[in-house]
């Protein structure tokens, strides 16, 4: 059984329970032990990309640090605290300035400079379980279902820090959806924005950009949503005009290894 250093994030605690849940269930399943660092802090939930901001990033370096000291990979879930703490990481790796300053405040018994290996959920899935594997395992394969992958801002840019995949042409969570038999359906906005950001200042636009893209995921007959971010799976059904299921892709994972209830979507 491989060991990960397991960054849930705040609201995986809260109003993401399912994201993580499943997600757990399922690494268990898949014989990777998942375990939390200790005392760990919010991430902050957003980039700072300010060259002299400090103070936002030690968490993630605190978090990043605590894997390395126990020699372990580092896995996340949600797509904004993979996308903060993926891209600390990396400046941290190719900033010697930044990686000075932030040892300097955290004043660490030895300095971190990047050593950590960062992996999402769905990284985990493909490059050390292996989407071969993972389909051998599959007890309810999801036959029939059309689902498509809403991949969003966070998972896929900026590309070169992030670098999961292909961010105009992704294909792992399509590659995932066929590993636990369902249809993939690629469709115009999988990797536009849903406009969550911009819910509380402009409610009108959220529901816009939201709202197109559910119809056009459904316009190319798809009979769910899967995403890893739970703003985005907020906005999707809270503020779009359609009601076309939106789920967790950690759900339907369990749902095919016969871990959750089979989905009625």
């Amino acid at each position: 059984m491989e060991t990960f250093t397991y960054y849930p994030g705040c609201t995986l605690r809260t109003k993401a329970k399912d994201l993580d849940t499943y997600a757990r269930k399922s690494a268990e399943f898949l014989s990777i032990r998942l375990e939390e660092p200790a005392e760990w802090q919010c991430c902050g939930g957003a980039y700072t990309t300010a060259k002299d901001e400090i103070a936002t990033k030690l968490s993630a370096v605190r978090t990043l640090n605590s894997a390395k000291e126990n020699n372990r990979p580092l896995i996340t879930v949600c797509s904004a605290c993979h996308n903060v703490i993926k891209q600390t990481n990396y400046d941290i790796s190719n900033d010697g300035e930044l990686a000075e300053k932030v040892n300097n405040y955290l004043k660490l018994s030895q300095p971190y400079n990047g050593e950590t290996t960062v992996y999402h959920y769905l990284e985990m899935l493909r490059d050390v379980v292996g989407f071969d594997n993972l389909a051998q395992k599959v007890v309810n394969p999801l036959k029939g279902k059309k689902i498509a992958a809403y991949y969003g801002c966070l998972l896929l840019r900026p590309s070169k820090a992030l670098a999961m995949d292909d961010p105009e042409n992704p294909s792992i969570m399509e590659d995932f959806i066929k590993a636990i038999g369902g249809t993939p359906v690629i469709y115009a906005q999988r990797n536009e924005c849903c406009g969550g950001y911009i819910t509380l200042e402009d409610k009108a636009q959220a529901v816009k950009r939201s709202s197109a893209v559910v119809h056009s995921a459904k316009d190319q007959g798809a009979d769910m949503i899967i995403t890893a971010c739970p703003l985005c799976l907020y906005n999707l059904k809270k503020n779009s005009d359609s009601e076309l299921p939106v789920y967790y892709f950690t759900e339907l994972l369990a749902e095919a290894l016969g871990l959750k209830e089979v989905q009625n979507g």
